[in-house]
C-alpha cells in the first residue's frame, strides 16, 4: 500500500486491518480481478475502494470507476468512503441513485466525475441519456452482489459491463454465493482470484439466539410477549415482503409502539427521515426488509427479531449479525410457522442445533417466564 493509503486509513483512526481487507488489497493492489465472500461491516469498502482509488488519474475527467450496489442506503455509505479518498488521492466521486434530481447528476456529470457510485436502474438511465459514458473506465466494483441478483438487477449489471470496457479489472462483493454468482464470474470476469472470510463467526458470536414456535395468526401476539416480557430494546424486525412490513407496521402503531418502515418503495426523503428516528431514539421498532436492511448502518442495534423465517441459513446470519456489534451482546428471536419447518430446519443445521434455544410463548403471559431449552429439546422443535 502506498504512504497516500496509510495516510487515508489513519485519518479513520483505523490501526488493523479487517481479515477481509487483509485477504483482498493485496489482490486488488496487483490488479487481479477478485470475488469476495464478506458479510456487510466487515470493512469491504475499504478493501476495494483503496485500490480503485490508486488506479484513478485526477487529471482525466471522465468516469473511470463504477460502483453498483442494490439500495441508495448502501449507495451513499460507499460515496462517504469515496469522498474520504478523495482528499488524498484528488478525485471526485458522486452517486446515482433513484430519488435524487436528474438534472443535478447531469450538471454534476458533465463537471467531471472520475468515480460514480450507483444503483443499476439509474445507472442505466444515465448510459441510455447519453449523460453517462464508461468508455474510460478502468475499475469496476459489484457490491452486495447476491442481493443485486435477488431483487431483479441481473439483466441491469448484464447491460452495464456491456458497456464497459473489456480491458478493465472487476471486483465483485457477496455475502453468499449462489449459482447466479457463478454465472456472472464466468461472463464477465479473467481468472478471479476468490477469498473469502469466516461470516458465520464473526456475526453470530455474542447473540443469544432463540426461536418460538408460533401459528401465522399468533405472530403479533408472540411479538407482544417479547416486547412486554422479554423487554425488547432497540429492535430490528425483519419480514419477507414488503406488504407484511407494512401491514406489521401499521398493527404496531395501532397497538401504540413506535415503529416504522424501511423498504424499497418509500422516497429517499422519507428513508432518511425513518433513519434518523430510529438513531435519535424515537422509534423503538423498525421494521424492514432484507434488502432494505443490507444498506443500513446501524451500530446500536440490541434486539433482532425474524418476524418470517429467512429464506435461507446464509440471510439469517447476516440478519442476527445486525446485533452483538462492537463486542455487544445482543438477542435474536425468530418466529416459526407451521409453514416454515423446512426452512428452519435447514438453518439450524447450518448454525448447529446446540446454538439456537426454544423459547415457549404461553397463551396467556401473567406467569412465571420459561427458562429457554436447547433446540431439539423441545416437543416439535421444528427438527
Amino acid at each position: 500500500m502506498d504512504q497516500t493509503g496509510l495516510e487515508a486509513i489513519a485519518a479513520l483512526g483505523f490501526t488493523e486491518p479487517t481479515p477481509i481487507q487483509r485477504e483482498a488489497l493485496p489482490k486488488l493492489f496487483a490488479g487481479e480481478d477478485l470475488v469476495g465472500l464478506a458479510q456487510t461491516g466487515t470493512g469491504k469498502t475499504l478493501a476495494f475502494g483503496l485500490p480503485l482509488a490508486r488506479s484513478i488519474d485526477p487529471a482525466s475527467r471522465e468516469v473511470q470507476a463504477i460502483v453498483l450496489v442494490p439500495t441508495r442506503e448502501l449507495a451513499k455509505q460507499v460515496r462517504e468512503v469515496m469522498d474520504h479518498l478523495a482528499l488524498f488521492y484528488g478525485f471526485s466521486a458522486w452517486a446515482l441513485t433513484g430519488g435524487s434530481k436528474v438534472k443535478t447528476d447531469i450538471d454534476r456529470l458533465e463537471r467531471g466525475v472520475q468515480v460514480v457510485v450507483g444503483t443499476p436502474g439509474r445507472v442505466i438511465d444515465h448510459i441510455k441519456r447519453g449523460t453517462l459514458s464508461l468508455a474510460a473506465v478502468r475499475f469496476v466494483v459489484l457490491d452486495e452482489a447476491d442481493q443485486m441478483l435477488d431483487i431483479g438487477f441481473a439483466r441491469d449489471i448484464d447491460y452495464i459491463l456491456r458497456h464497459a470496457p473489456k480491458e478493465r479489472q472487476t471486483a465483485l462483493f457477496s455475502a453468499t454465493m449462489p449459482e447466479s454468482i457463478g454465472r456472472l464470474v464466468w461472463r464477465y470476469m479473467r481468472r478471479a482470484e476468490r477469498v473469502e472470510v469466516d461470516p458465520e463467526q464473526r456475526t453470530a458470536e455474542g447473540v443469544e439466539q432463540y426461536y418460538c414456535e408460533v401459528a401465522e395468526r399468533d405472530k403479533l401476539r408472540a411479538l407482544q410477549y417479547l416486547y412486554e416480557m422479554r423487554g425488547l430494546g432497540r429492535t430490528l424486525i425483519f419480514c419477507n415482503t414488503k406488504v407484511m412490513v407494512d401491514r406489521l407496521t401499521a398493527q404496531l402503531n395501532a397497538a401504540g409502539v413506535p415503529a416504522q418502515a424501511i423498504h424499497g418503495d418509500l422516497r429517499q426523503s422519507q428513508r432518511d427521515r425513518v433513519m434518523a428516528d430510529f438513531r435519535a431514539g424515537r422509534l423503538e421498532f423498525l421494521v424492514a426488509t432484507n434488502v432494505a436492511a443490507r444498506g443500513l448502518d446501524i451500530p446500536d442495534i440490541e434486539d433482532v427479531v425474524n418476524y418470517d423465517v429467512p429464506q435461507n441459513p446464509e440471510e439469517y446470519i447476516h440478519r442476527i449479525g445486525r446485533t452483538a456489534r462492537a463486542g455487544r451482546r445482543g438477542c435474536s428471536y425468530t418466529f416459526v410457522s407451521e409453514w416454515d419447518v423446512p426452512a428452519w430446519d435447514a438453518v439450524v443445521r447450518e448454525v448447529g442445533e446446540g446454538t439456537v434455544q426454544y423459547l415457549r410463548v404461553p397463551a396467556r403471559w401473567d406467569i412465571e417466564e420459561p427458562e429457554p431449552v436447547a433446540a431439539g429439546e423441545a416437543a416439535g422443535g421444528g427438527q
